[in-house]
Protein backbone atom coordinates (compact mmCIF):
# COMPACT_ATOMS: atom_id res chain seq x y z
CA UNK A 1 0.00 0.00 0.00
CA UNK A 2 1.47 3.63 -1.15
CA UNK A 3 2.70 5.84 1.72
CA UNK A 4 -0.41 8.28 3.00
CA UNK A 5 2.87 10.94 3.51
CA UNK A 6 3.62 10.83 -0.29
CA UNK A 7 -0.08 12.35 -0.71
CA UNK A 8 0.03 14.78 1.84
CA UNK A 9 4.15 15.77 0.18
CA UNK A 10 2.22 16.24 -3.52
CA UNK A 11 -1.13 17.64 -2.40
CA UNK A 12 -1.04 19.50 0.68
CA UNK A 13 -3.64 16.74 2.79
CA UNK A 14 -4.38 13.44 3.11
CA UNK A 15 -6.36 11.22 0.31
CA UNK A 16 -10.04 10.15 1.04
CA UNK A 17 -9.78 6.66 -1.17
CA UNK A 18 -7.51 4.38 -1.98
CA UNK A 19 -7.61 1.41 -5.25
CA UNK A 20 -5.47 -0.94 -7.15
CA UNK A 21 -5.81 -2.70 -9.89
CA UNK A 22 -3.19 -5.61 -11.34
CA UNK A 23 -1.83 -6.31 -14.66
CA UNK A 24 -2.04 -9.05 -16.58
CA UNK A 25 0.13 -11.82 -18.12
CA UNK A 26 -2.07 -13.63 -21.21
CA UNK A 27 -1.20 -17.11 -21.34
CA UNK A 28 -2.57 -17.40 -24.76
CA UNK A 29 -5.22 -15.76 -27.07
CA UNK A 30 -3.39 -13.27 -28.40
CA UNK A 31 -5.51 -10.38 -30.96
CA UNK A 32 -8.56 -12.66 -30.26
CA UNK A 33 -10.16 -10.67 -28.06
CA UNK A 34 -11.21 -7.28 -30.75
CA UNK A 35 -11.77 -10.85 -33.23
CA UNK A 36 -14.93 -11.82 -31.19
CA UNK A 37 -12.67 -14.67 -29.76
CA UNK A 38 -11.33 -16.03 -26.12
CA UNK A 39 -8.32 -15.20 -24.33
CA UNK A 40 -6.69 -16.48 -21.29
CA UNK A 41 -5.10 -13.74 -18.80
CA UNK A 42 -3.94 -13.91 -15.52
CA UNK A 43 -3.78 -11.26 -13.12
CA UNK A 44 -0.49 -10.15 -12.19
CA UNK A 45 0.71 -9.27 -8.08
CA UNK A 46 2.13 -6.11 -9.85
CA UNK A 47 -0.44 -3.61 -9.15
CA UNK A 48 -1.20 -0.16 -10.16
CA UNK A 49 -2.63 1.93 -6.98
CA UNK A 50 -4.88 5.22 -7.35
CA UNK A 51 -5.14 7.51 -4.07
CA UNK A 52 -8.12 10.22 -4.58
CA UNK A 53 -9.03 13.37 -2.35
CA UNK A 54 -12.16 15.05 -3.21
CA UNK A 55 -11.70 18.47 -4.05
CA UNK A 56 -14.90 21.29 -3.77
CA UNK A 57 -14.37 22.52 -7.28
CA UNK A 58 -13.74 20.74 -10.96
CA UNK A 59 -10.22 20.97 -11.09
CA UNK A 60 -8.70 17.52 -11.36
CA UNK A 61 -5.06 17.56 -10.33
CA UNK A 62 -3.14 14.54 -11.07
CA UNK A 63 0.74 13.28 -10.46
CA UNK A 64 1.95 9.54 -11.18
CA UNK A 65 4.79 8.96 -9.56
CA UNK A 66 6.41 6.81 -12.46
CA UNK A 67 5.07 8.85 -15.54
CA UNK A 68 4.94 12.63 -14.70
CA UNK A 69 7.24 15.05 -14.69
CA UNK A 70 4.90 17.59 -13.17
CA UNK A 71 1.78 18.25 -11.82
CA UNK A 72 -0.68 18.00 -14.65
CA UNK A 73 -4.11 19.93 -13.92
CA UNK A 74 -7.61 19.92 -16.02
CA UNK A 75 -11.10 20.99 -15.79
CA UNK A 76 -13.74 18.69 -15.94
CA UNK A 77 -16.54 18.98 -18.86
CA UNK A 78 -13.45 20.42 -20.58
CA UNK A 79 -11.15 17.45 -21.75
CA UNK A 80 -8.97 17.48 -24.78
CA UNK A 81 -7.15 14.56 -25.75
CA UNK A 82 -3.32 15.99 -25.32
CA UNK A 83 -1.51 12.51 -26.40
CA UNK A 84 0.16 11.99 -23.17
CA UNK A 85 -0.30 9.42 -20.08
CA UNK A 86 -2.78 11.65 -18.44
CA UNK A 87 -5.38 11.11 -21.58
CA UNK A 88 -6.30 7.49 -19.74
CA UNK A 89 -7.41 10.13 -16.79
CA UNK A 90 -9.13 12.49 -19.02
CA UNK A 91 -10.91 10.05 -20.84
CA UNK A 92 -12.37 8.40 -17.82
CA UNK A 93 -14.26 11.65 -16.36
CA UNK A 94 -15.12 12.35 -19.70
CA UNK A 95 -16.95 9.46 -20.36
CA UNK A 96 -18.31 8.76 -16.72
CA UNK A 97 -19.82 12.08 -16.86
CA UNK A 98 -21.26 11.12 -20.75
CA UNK A 99 -22.86 8.35 -18.68
CA UNK A 100 -24.17 10.67 -16.67
CA UNK A 101 -22.28 10.02 -13.18
CA UNK A 102 -21.87 13.06 -11.43
CA UNK A 103 -18.40 13.82 -10.34
CA UNK A 104 -16.85 16.99 -8.62
CA UNK A 105 -12.85 18.03 -9.17
CA UNK A 106 -10.41 15.61 -7.03
CA UNK A 107 -6.62 14.95 -6.53
CA UNK A 108 -4.85 11.92 -8.04
CA UNK A 109 -1.58 10.40 -6.93
CA UNK A 110 -0.98 7.38 -9.09
CA UNK A 111 1.85 4.65 -8.24
CA UNK A 112 2.49 1.93 -10.33
CA UNK A 113 4.58 -1.36 -10.04
CA UNK A 114 3.38 -2.54 -13.52
CA UNK A 115 6.04 -1.30 -16.31
CA UNK A 116 4.82 0.78 -19.19
CA UNK A 117 5.35 -0.75 -22.37
CA UNK A 118 5.81 -4.23 -21.48
CA UNK A 119 3.04 -5.72 -22.45
CA UNK A 120 1.91 -6.13 -19.11
CA UNK A 121 -1.17 -3.76 -19.54
CA UNK A 122 -0.38 -1.10 -17.67
CA UNK A 123 -3.11 1.19 -19.05
CA UNK A 124 -5.85 -1.23 -17.61
CA UNK A 125 -4.75 -1.66 -14.40
CA UNK A 126 -4.61 2.47 -14.21
CA UNK A 127 -7.74 2.54 -16.19
CA UNK A 128 -9.41 0.14 -13.30
CA UNK A 129 -7.93 1.42 -10.35
CA UNK A 130 -9.03 4.90 -10.64
CA UNK A 131 -12.28 3.41 -11.49
CA UNK A 132 -12.78 1.83 -8.81
CA UNK A 133 -11.36 4.65 -6.34
CA UNK A 134 -14.22 7.28 -8.34
CA UNK A 135 -16.22 4.61 -7.70
CA UNK A 136 -15.45 5.05 -3.63
CA UNK A 137 -15.10 8.05 -3.35
CA UNK A 138 -18.92 9.47 -4.94
CA UNK A 139 -20.33 6.39 -4.45
CA UNK A 140 -20.78 5.68 -8.27
CA UNK A 141 -23.31 2.51 -9.77
CA UNK A 142 -20.98 0.64 -11.80
CA UNK A 143 -20.46 -2.73 -11.64
CA UNK A 144 -16.74 -4.88 -12.50
CA UNK A 145 -17.54 -5.79 -15.87
CA UNK A 146 -19.00 -2.21 -16.44
CA UNK A 147 -15.41 -0.88 -15.56
CA UNK A 148 -13.86 -2.86 -17.89
CA UNK A 149 -16.13 -2.06 -20.68
CA UNK A 150 -15.39 2.35 -19.73
CA UNK A 151 -12.09 1.34 -19.70
CA UNK A 152 -12.19 -0.34 -23.23
CA UNK A 153 -14.02 3.03 -24.58
CA UNK A 154 -11.24 5.35 -22.74
CA UNK A 155 -8.95 3.42 -24.94
CA UNK A 156 -11.09 3.27 -27.88
CA UNK A 157 -12.75 6.41 -28.19
CA UNK A 158 -10.17 8.60 -26.46
CA UNK A 159 -6.85 8.03 -26.54
CA UNK A 160 -7.05 6.35 -29.94
CA UNK A 161 -6.13 2.37 -28.86
CA UNK A 162 -8.73 0.15 -30.78
CA UNK A 163 -7.45 -2.55 -28.27
CA UNK A 164 -10.34 -5.26 -26.96
CA UNK A 165 -11.66 -5.89 -23.80
CA UNK A 166 -9.32 -8.51 -22.16
CA UNK A 167 -7.12 -6.69 -20.82
CA UNK A 168 -9.45 -4.41 -18.38
CA UNK A 169 -11.80 -7.57 -17.81
CA UNK A 170 -8.42 -9.22 -16.40
CA UNK A 171 -7.67 -6.43 -14.29
CA UNK A 172 -11.45 -5.80 -12.90
CA UNK A 173 -11.94 -9.52 -12.48
CA UNK A 174 -8.75 -11.65 -12.49
CA UNK A 175 -6.81 -12.99 -9.90
CA UNK A 176 -3.22 -14.37 -9.33
CA UNK A 177 -4.31 -18.01 -8.92
CA UNK A 178 -6.36 -18.89 -11.90
CA UNK A 179 -6.51 -18.04 -15.76
CA UNK A 180 -9.59 -15.99 -16.63
CA UNK A 181 -11.37 -17.95 -19.63
CA UNK A 182 -13.24 -15.41 -21.36
CA UNK A 183 -15.59 -15.31 -24.75
CA UNK A 184 -15.00 -11.24 -25.35
CA UNK A 185 -18.42 -11.26 -27.20
CA UNK A 186 -20.74 -12.19 -24.71
CA UNK A 187 -18.01 -11.53 -21.49
CA UNK A 188 -18.96 -14.90 -20.04
CA UNK A 189 -15.82 -16.16 -18.14
CA UNK A 190 -14.67 -18.81 -16.03
CA UNK A 191 -11.68 -19.09 -13.91
CA UNK A 192 -9.51 -21.84 -14.85
CA UNK A 193 -6.84 -22.82 -11.82
CA UNK A 194 -3.41 -23.14 -13.09
CA UNK A 195 -1.44 -26.75 -12.44
CA UNK A 196 0.27 -26.70 -8.98
CA UNK A 197 3.07 -28.82 -11.26
CA UNK A 198 4.36 -25.55 -13.01
CA UNK A 199 5.36 -21.97 -12.92
CA UNK A 200 5.06 -18.68 -15.25
CA UNK A 201 8.09 -16.85 -15.64
CA UNK A 202 7.43 -13.22 -17.42
CA UNK A 203 10.49 -11.84 -19.46
CA UNK A 204 10.62 -8.16 -20.67
CA UNK A 205 12.77 -7.51 -23.40
CA UNK A 206 12.85 -4.05 -22.24
CA UNK A 207 11.54 -2.67 -25.96
CA UNK A 208 8.43 -0.58 -25.40
CA UNK A 209 5.49 -0.76 -27.11
CA UNK A 210 2.55 1.56 -27.49
CA UNK A 211 -1.21 0.49 -28.36
CA UNK A 212 -1.95 3.70 -29.82
CA UNK A 213 0.55 3.24 -32.33
CA UNK A 214 -0.40 2.23 -35.91
CA UNK A 215 0.83 -1.31 -36.26
CA UNK A 216 -1.72 -2.42 -33.63
CA UNK A 217 -4.93 -0.30 -35.07
CA UNK A 218 -3.24 -1.57 -38.58
CA UNK A 219 -3.87 -4.98 -37.54
CA UNK A 220 -7.33 -4.49 -36.65
CA UNK A 221 -8.62 -3.06 -39.69
CA UNK A 222 -6.78 -5.97 -41.53
CA UNK A 223 -8.49 -8.60 -39.28
CA UNK A 224 -12.22 -6.33 -39.66
CA UNK A 225 -11.44 -6.13 -43.49
CA UNK A 226 -11.08 -9.88 -44.02
CA UNK A 227 -13.92 -10.38 -41.68
CA UNK A 228 -16.22 -8.17 -44.19
CA UNK A 229 -14.64 -10.03 -46.98
CA UNK A 230 -15.41 -13.68 -45.47
CA UNK A 231 -18.67 -12.97 -44.80
CA UNK A 232 -18.95 -12.37 -40.78
CA UNK A 233 -19.11 -9.96 -38.03
CA UNK A 234 -16.07 -11.55 -36.35
CA UNK A 235 -13.01 -13.77 -37.71
CA UNK A 236 -13.65 -16.22 -34.30
CA UNK A 237 -17.24 -16.79 -35.58
CA UNK A 238 -15.24 -19.29 -38.46
CA UNK A 239 -14.42 -22.91 -37.10
CA UNK A 240 -11.05 -24.29 -37.19
CA UNK A 241 -11.92 -26.78 -39.38
CA UNK A 242 -13.12 -23.99 -42.01
CA UNK A 243 -9.89 -22.16 -42.10
CA UNK A 244 -8.83 -23.00 -45.67
CA UNK A 245 -11.58 -20.31 -46.52
CA UNK A 246 -8.95 -17.62 -45.72
CA UNK A 247 -7.05 -18.63 -49.23
CA UNK A 248 -9.20 -16.87 -50.91
CA UNK A 249 -8.03 -13.63 -49.31
CA UNK A 250 -5.25 -11.48 -50.49
CA UNK A 251 -2.38 -11.05 -48.16
CA UNK A 252 -1.41 -9.71 -45.65
CA UNK A 253 -5.45 -9.87 -44.46
CA UNK A 254 -5.32 -14.15 -45.06
CA UNK A 255 -2.48 -14.10 -42.96
CA UNK A 256 -4.35 -11.77 -40.06
CA UNK A 257 -7.07 -14.45 -40.64
CA UNK A 258 -5.36 -17.31 -40.59
CA UNK A 259 -3.63 -16.46 -36.91
CA UNK A 260 -6.91 -15.19 -35.24
CA UNK A 261 -9.21 -18.55 -36.69
CA UNK A 262 -6.21 -20.83 -35.09
CA UNK A 263 -5.19 -18.78 -32.10
CA UNK A 264 -9.11 -19.15 -30.78
CA UNK A 265 -8.66 -22.72 -31.27
CA UNK A 266 -5.26 -23.26 -29.46
CA UNK A 267 -7.17 -20.84 -26.37
CA UNK A 268 -10.15 -23.92 -26.21
CA UNK A 269 -7.45 -26.48 -26.67
CA UNK A 270 -4.91 -25.14 -24.14
CA UNK A 271 -7.91 -25.15 -21.43
CA UNK A 272 -8.65 -28.50 -21.94
CA UNK A 273 -5.10 -28.89 -21.44
CA UNK A 274 -4.49 -26.99 -18.16
CA UNK A 275 -7.50 -28.89 -16.54
CA UNK A 276 -6.31 -32.45 -17.52
CA UNK A 277 -2.58 -31.40 -16.32
CA UNK A 278 -0.86 -31.80 -19.64
CA UNK A 279 1.84 -29.41 -19.46
CA UNK A 280 3.46 -30.67 -22.60
CA UNK A 281 0.47 -29.64 -24.39
CA UNK A 282 0.16 -26.60 -23.05
CA UNK A 283 3.55 -25.74 -23.96
CA UNK A 284 3.50 -27.21 -27.59
CA UNK A 285 0.27 -24.65 -27.64
CA UNK A 286 2.40 -21.93 -26.86
CA UNK A 287 5.53 -21.96 -29.20
CA UNK A 288 2.32 -22.51 -32.01
CA UNK A 289 0.95 -19.24 -30.66
CA UNK A 290 4.33 -17.35 -31.06
CA UNK A 291 4.99 -18.95 -34.66
CA UNK A 292 1.45 -17.85 -35.37
CA UNK A 293 2.11 -14.63 -33.95
CA UNK A 294 5.84 -14.08 -35.83
CA UNK A 295 4.47 -15.48 -39.29
CA UNK A 296 0.75 -14.51 -39.72
CA UNK A 297 0.21 -11.56 -37.83
CA UNK A 298 4.05 -10.30 -37.62
CA UNK A 299 4.02 -8.57 -34.37
CA UNK A 300 6.90 -9.77 -32.88
CA UNK A 301 9.97 -8.64 -33.22
CA UNK A 302 13.53 -10.54 -32.64
CA UNK A 303 13.93 -9.69 -29.36
CA UNK A 304 10.74 -11.50 -28.38
CA UNK A 305 12.06 -14.16 -31.23
CA UNK A 306 15.23 -14.75 -29.04
CA UNK A 307 13.58 -15.01 -25.77
CA UNK A 308 11.26 -18.03 -27.08
CA UNK A 309 14.14 -19.62 -28.44
CA UNK A 310 16.69 -19.47 -25.74
CA UNK A 311 13.06 -20.94 -23.66
CA UNK A 312 12.91 -23.49 -25.95
CA UNK A 313 16.84 -24.62 -25.57
CA UNK A 314 16.33 -24.95 -21.72
CA UNK A 315 15.23 -28.20 -19.71
CA UNK A 316 12.96 -27.92 -17.78
CA UNK A 317 10.49 -25.35 -20.12
CA UNK A 318 7.13 -26.66 -21.53
CA UNK A 319 6.65 -23.75 -23.75
CA UNK A 320 7.26 -20.00 -24.70
CA UNK A 321 5.36 -17.28 -26.45
CA UNK A 322 5.29 -13.68 -26.79
CA UNK A 323 2.10 -11.88 -25.36
CA UNK A 324 0.58 -8.61 -25.15
CA UNK A 325 0.02 -6.73 -28.41
CA UNK A 326 3.48 -7.33 -29.63
CA UNK A 327 6.21 -5.02 -31.65
CA UNK A 328 7.61 -5.14 -28.49
CA UNK A 329 7.30 -6.07 -24.65
CA UNK A 330 7.29 -9.29 -22.78
CA UNK A 331 7.41 -13.55 -23.11
CA UNK A 332 6.13 -15.43 -21.09
CA UNK A 333 7.83 -19.00 -20.31
CA UNK A 334 5.76 -21.94 -18.77
CA UNK A 335 8.57 -23.95 -16.87
CA UNK A 336 8.52 -27.13 -13.78
CA UNK A 337 7.81 -26.08 -10.63
CA UNK A 338 10.08 -23.90 -8.59
CA UNK A 339 12.69 -23.41 -11.51
CA UNK A 340 10.63 -20.43 -13.38
CA UNK A 341 13.70 -18.05 -11.45
CA UNK A 342 16.87 -19.97 -12.54
CA UNK A 343 15.44 -20.59 -16.02
CA UNK A 344 14.36 -16.76 -15.99
CA UNK A 345 17.98 -15.63 -14.97
CA UNK A 346 19.43 -18.08 -17.51
CA UNK A 347 17.84 -16.96 -20.51
CA UNK A 348 18.27 -12.88 -19.57
CA UNK A 349 21.69 -14.16 -19.79
CA UNK A 350 21.81 -14.85 -22.90
CA UNK A 351 19.74 -12.05 -23.99
CA UNK A 352 22.19 -9.51 -22.67
CA UNK A 353 24.78 -11.41 -24.98
CA UNK A 354 22.71 -10.79 -27.55
CA UNK A 355 21.15 -7.61 -27.67
CA UNK A 356 23.75 -5.95 -24.70
CA UNK A 357 21.47 -2.66 -25.16
CA UNK A 358 18.46 -4.25 -24.08
CA UNK A 359 17.88 -4.08 -20.75
CA UNK A 360 15.78 -8.00 -19.82
CA UNK A 361 13.67 -7.92 -17.02
CA UNK A 362 12.44 -11.26 -15.51
CA UNK A 363 9.10 -11.44 -12.84
CA UNK A 364 8.43 -14.99 -11.42
CA UNK A 365 4.47 -14.04 -10.34
CA UNK A 366 4.38 -15.49 -6.59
Amino acid sequence: MADSRDFAATFGRSFDVEASAPGRVNLIGEHTDYNGGAVLPLALPLRTTAQVARRRDDIVRVWSVELAGELVEFRLGAEQHCSDWADYVRGITSLLAKDGHALTGFDLRLTSQVPVGSGLSSSAALEVALVRALRELFSLAIDDVAIARLGQRVENDFVGARVGIMDQMAASLGDEHSALYLDTVTLDYEKVPVPPACEIAVLDTGVKHAHAGGGYNERRSQCEEAARRLGVRFLAELPVKEVARVESLPEPIRSRARHVITEHARVADAVTALRAGDLSEVGRLFYASHVSLRDDFEVSVPQLDFLVEAAAAQEGVYGARMTGGGFGGSAVVLTERGRASEIGHAILTAYAAEFPGCRGTLRVPA
